[in-house]
């Protein structure tokens, strides 16, 4: 099944699917663990930065590859995507999906950069994610007057034909300064405004409950990025504490497993919602 055809199931079901991205073999093997132990799908993200950091062919072999041998079904996805360059490398490579970030620019600049690649993915017939509205990146503050807009988001899907839409409802990238408040009256407009699926970026650090309220008014796909970075890193330093082993596969299996907790749990409450 492609993602957008996924993505639309979810949108009639009012449900969602994990996105979470991974930097290294080992966050790729305990994500795909909890995926297949849930028996649940999954999209693999690749953010330009991991790219750089692994290599975009050996990153996405073997994200191909692990999904097969873990026997899970899933998607490989080019998380904000910079340039219709980065873009095009990506699908080049066989990406299942790729989302170009014009949020920045002009709304008029954001829709003439989305409408290149939705046009050029149709010949490799991928899933196009852009984002509208003002979604705060690390050291940016949040900005309540650039949330997107119900009226805003139908005039930017019916020019774009982008699959899948990400939108400024109140989560950030990184970790919050304080509990996050998703504006929830404002996502249940934008989604009941348009067909297209919906998706929320910066999950990191919003509260169970919060999330499948979330699911429940119109979101259909959860990234998750940063949490599983911390959750790695902080078990790899544990094991190391007091400790002069120098094989990393001996620690790092420790700090697989915090992955594979983390996406397990994650999965479940989507899920649930």
């Amino acid at each position: 099944m492609r993602l957008q055809e996924k993505l639309l199931q979810l949108k009639s079901e009012r449900k969602a699917i994990l996105a979470a991205n991974f930097y290294n073999f080992e966050t790729l093997s305990g994500i795909l663990i909890a995926a297949s132990r849930t028996r649940l799908p999954v999209i693999l993200q690749l953010s330009e930065s991991s790219i750089r950091y692994m290599g975009l062919r050996v990153a996405a072999v073997m994200a191909r590859t692990a999904l097969i041998e873990y026997s899970v079904e899933g998607w490989l996805h080019l998380d904000h995507g910079s340039s219709i360059e980065m873009v095009e490398c990506c699908l080049d490579e066989g990406f299942d999906s790729v989302m170009i970030d014009a949020s920045d620019k002009t709304i008029d600049e954001n829709i003439r950069i989305t409408c290149a690649v939705t046009k050029l993915a149709e010949n490799y017939n991928a899933n196009v994610e852009a984002e509208l509205g003002f979604v705060a990146k690390l050291g940016q503050e949040q900005d309540f007057q650039k949330f997107t807009r119900p009226d805003d988001a139908l005039i930017f899907v019916d020019k774009t034909g982008v699959d899948a839409l990400a939108i400024a409802i109140g989560s950030v990238h990184g970790f919050y300064k304080e509990t996050p408040k998703l504006d929830i009256n404002l996502l249940s407009q934008i989604s009941r405004s348009i067909p297209t699926p919906l998706v929320l970026h910066g999950s990191s650090g919003i509260p169970d409950l919060m999330l499948q309220e979330a699911i429940r008014n119109g979101i259909n796909k959860i990234n998750l990025a940063t949490e599983t970075k911390n959750a790695f890193m902080y078990a790899l330093k544990e094991r190391l504490k007091n400790n002069s082993e120098i094989d990393l596969r001996i620690v790092f299996p420790d700090a697989t497993k915090a992955v594979t907790d983390l996406i397990e749990n994650k999965m479940k409450i989507i899920l649930e919602a």
